[in-house]
């Protein structure tokens, strides 16, 4: 994959002190304005969701989980969900707050978006201090559903998301 590698450096560019003072923020639209990469991170992230196995249903995490998930779930043959911020699902949905490397905020689900027992592979694009990713796999469990693998473009090794997924564990395209 060191040709994808080349991609994802070439094309997702660094934002110093973005959306605070202290924060690089990971902007991958230039990567999403190019069809051949893109749909080399989207065969690439693919490969990656296999290696959990068959899953019953892919969830995206707002926003950016939106642009890979749906695309991901139509390959591996399965459903997608969307995990909103507060406030965005019209139906009963589950919620659970969590802190994020620079704020806090709430994530929602429709209470019957999964079924129990589910197998759901969780995607995202970047994996930072792992706060988002540890929301999602609450939310997967409130429904009575089961986490088969967390997967994100990006790893920030750093923010020590990783550590804090503990056996839940992530795989990613590329870590910086």
């Amino acid at each position: 994959m060191p040709e994808l590698t080349d991609t994802i450096d070439r094309l997702v560019r660094p934002i110093e002190d973005w959306p605070e003072p202290g924060v690089t923020f990971r902007d991958i639209t230039p990567l999403l304005g190019d069809p051949l990469a893109l749909a080399a991170v989207i065969d690439g992230l693919v490969e990656l969701a296999r290696q959990a196995g068959p899953v019953d249903a892919v969830l995206g995490i707002e926003a950016r989980g939106f642009l890979f998930g749906p695309s991901i779930a139509l390959r591996l043959g399965s459903g997608f969900v969307p995990v909103r911020k507060a406030g965005k699902l019209p139906a009963d949905s589950l919620s659970t707050s969590y802190d994020l490397e620079y704020g806090s905020a709430v994530l929602e689900m429709h209470v019957d978006a999964l079924r129990p027992g589910a197998r759901v592979l969780v995607v995202d694009d970047v994996l930072a201090t792992g706060g988002t990713m540890l929301a999602a796999a609450d939310l997967v469990s409130q429904a009575g559903a089961t986490v088969a693998g967390n997967i994100v473009m990006i790893e920030l090794l750093a923010l020590g998301g990783q550590e804090r997924l503990g056996d839940a564990g992530c795989v990613s395209l590329r870590s910086y």
